[in-house]
């Protein structure tokens, strides 16, 4: 922590681990350690993860002894997006147990009654909803620290937000990136794509809900690197160690230096308007449809349903086909 004349010298030392509802959080060396921890429900994105998140990220950002913050999923894939049990077939049915959302925009009493086919949307709770999320998810691009997704199993949805806001992605050859929701029921709230992968590639996705592989993600430039599955931990700890070898503040100015090109770009302008059009996109007759097929005969059998013309159910749409069953 900078020797001893470090102005941290004699002070205790932050908190290390925390474990939350859909992460937890620990930090080894230099690295701190975010992973998803809903592993059953492949890390989908309840309200609590864009707080959870924000949270961690902080307390990474905040603490002397953490030069890179590395997010992670537990179980088959990084994140499938937003948990559909709860969002489309549920009617926004919040988890058992008390919920520190209650009484809030992010209540989902409040946002199953906004969903309501037969009721009045409301498109500024929605808002406030949606732009939570985001701003959540955000914190990934705004700490001052360099943040890693480390991305295995599959993105998907709402799994692509989080991860385009990282610095950094790294990811397994076999992996999945893409936004199907842009079909029905979903605009990319986090407005990334374009910035990450440029207009016309963004367009190829989007215009048609396909997905890429991670191969294809990093010969895209949406990855910096990506990996046989197999050698993922490895080459993603070889990245963080030396991250982590750069002093703070050199990465800390790093950082705010290339962000500062970004943000020109419009990043926020294009988060804003994309959260605008993601309410939209759920309260137009196709997405109540949409809504009321996952209420009435689960919400994978309306995800079936909406991509199966595709013909790339749960396929990357870049992938060769020939071992599809």
């Amino acid at each position: 922590m900078g020797g001893e004349d470090s102005l941290f010298t004699g002070r205790p030392q932050p908190e290390g681990e925390i474990t939350g509802r859909t992460l937890t959080y620990e930090v080894t060396g230099r690295i701190a350690r975010i992973t998803f921890n809903r592993p059953k429900q492949g890390n989908a994105i309840t309200s609590d993860t864009p707080i959870e998140l924000a949270a961690a990220v902080e307390r990474a950002d905040l603490d002397p002894r953490v030069h890179v913050i590395v997010l992670s999923g537990r179980g088959k894939g990084f994140c499938g997006g937003y948990d559909l049990s709860i969002f489309a077939e549920n009617g926004f049915a919040p988890p058992e147990g008390a919920q520190p959302t209650e009484g809030t925009v992010l209540d989902p009493v409040v946002q199953a009654r906004n969903h309501n086919p037969w009721g009045t949307w409301d498109p500024m709770v929605d808002y406030a909803m949606m732009s939570r999320f985001n701003r959540g998810f955000a914190s990934l691009l705004y700490a001052n620290k360099p943040t890693v997704a480390k991305v295995h199993g599959f993105a998907i949805a709402g799994g692509t937000d989080i991860a385009l806001y990282a610095d950094q992605i790294i990811c397994a050859d076999d992996a999945r990136f893409g936004y199907p929701p842009t079909r029905t029921w979903g605009i990319p709230a986090a407005g990334m794509w374009a910035h990450r992968v440029g207009d016309q590639r963004a367009k190829r996705l989007l215009f048609t809900g396909d997905s890429l592989s991670g191969k294809q993600a990093q010969e895209w430039g949406l990855a910096i690197e990506s990996a046989p599955a197999d050698q993922l931990d490895e080459r993603t700890e070889d990245l963080l160690q030396r991250i982590s070898q750069v002093p703070i503040n050199q990465l800390i100015m790093a950082k705010l230096a290339l962000n500062s090109a970004l943000l020109n770009q419009g990043v926020a302008n294009s988060g804003m308007i994309s959260t605008v059009f993601d309410g939209i996109s759920r309260h137009t007759r196709e997405g109540y449809a949409f809504q009321l097929r996952a209420a009435t005969t689960g919400f994978r059998d309306a995800v079936r349903e909406r991509d199966e013309p595709f013909g790339d159910w749960k396929r990357a749409q870049f992938d060769k086909p020939a071992t599809e069953s």
